[in-house]
């Protein structure tokens, strides 16, 4: 049925239980999971003038992105392992995370997503938007949302 399931993650709580439910579910499917860490681009900078100095400060986020993204990664990679659960895991810096995670099931073959959804409703939903609402309105493959 389901053979690559991609996983959107950042660290928090919530990415926490997506980890655990894509394992349980990965492993009762026999699917591989594909860990991915959306990180957000560098700054632009204001002028062109600002360009050199801006150099050093995207090598600094470039490496504060990696630091991010790597532990994170390796947890879920150690409890999938640990579970018997082949995972593949990346992260990439990008200008939209919903057309990212898109991108990524896309790219990689994935015939499902799990993500988790911080459940604001309505008005919190207005005030931060929906990562959820908008992958779902841009894929083409199941996603599984957990609450």
């Amino acid at each position: 049925m389901f053979k690559r399931i991609l996983v959107p993650i950042d660290g928090s709580d919530l990415s926490a239980r997506a980890i655990e439910a894509s394992i349980e579910l990965a492993r009762t499917l026999g699917a591989t999971l594909l860990g991915f860490v959306a990180e957000p681009l560098a700054p632009l900078p204001a002028t062109p003038a600002m360009r050199p100095l801006l150099q050093q400060e995207q090598l600094e986020h470039d490496a504060l992105t990696q630091a991010h993204a790597t532990p994170i990664l390796a947890r879920f990679e150690a409890a999938a392992q640990a579970a018997g659960v082949p995972f593949e895991g990346y992260f990439d810096q990008v200008p939209n995370v919903d057309q990212a995670i898109v991108a990524a099931a896309q790219s990689h073959r994935c015939d499902l997503i799990v993500m988790v959804t911080h459940g604001r409703g309505a008005f919190g939903e207005f005030l931060f938007g929906s990562h959820t609402k908008a992958v779902l309105a841009g894929c083409k493959v199941p996603l599984l949302v957990l609450h």
